[in-house]
């Protein structure tokens, strides 16, 4: 009899001891393949939504953020840059913004949520380079009648401060502007509307 208690002992010991390293390793192949439903952080970065703080970008100055790859621009208007867009509409291609270049809260004169803040994204719509920001009025290289706005070098493409394209240049549409909203008077949520 006891022989025969010891191997029970034994029995339920070696019972006990594979159950619980079986479960080890099922939980060691599992834990890989649940994560794998779940979006890694470079997944995440691609396409989540980036929150921005507006609160030290001056008047006439450009901060530059990222999303989705993509520069974004949001740009602090001033107050002239903001009264010389009524006087660019003939000189541009879609003055009212009829192309849907942007969410339907930003279809405006300004093209944006709140006048003095423009968000666009940062590629010119021809083929695809960065344009340059240029605040500066009526250079040499871009003509007596330049307000401000973003040049782009690569093919001479021209925007006004609000994004809209000028006439007689190789892109044909406005800069888009992606969705965003406010979280706060200083904080913008880029990605999200």
């Amino acid at each position: 009899m006891d022989n025969q208690e010891i191997n029970n002992g034994r029995r339920r010991f070696l019972t006990l001891a594979t159950c619980g390293a079986g479960g080890v390793a099922a939980l060691g192949v599992a834990t890989p393949f649940v994560a794998s439903f779940f979006p890694s952080e470079k997944a995440k970065a691609a396409g989540a939504a980036v929150e921005v703080d507006v609160s030290k970008i001056e008047a006439g100055q450009m901060l530059t953020a990222e999303w989705q790859g993509k520069p974004i621009w949001l740009v602090n208007r001033t107050d002239q840059q903001l009264k010389d867009l009524k006087s660019l509409d003939g000189a541009v291609v879609d003055p009212n913004s009829e192309v849907d270049h942007q969410p339907e809260n930003c279809k405006n004169e300004t093209r944006s949520i709140k006048p003095n803040l423009l968000v666009a994204i940062g590629i010119c719509t021809h083929l695809g380079c960065s344009p340059t920001y240029r605040p500066d009025i009526a250079p040499a290289d871009l003509g007596a009648d330049w307000k401000g706005g973003f040049f782009c070098p690569c093919h001479g493409s021209k925007f006004d401060i609000a994004g809209r394209v000028y006439k007689g240049v190789p892109a044909p549409t406005n800069l888009v502007v992606p969705p965003y909203k406010y979280l706060s008077d200083t904080t913008v949520l880029v990605g999200e509307d």
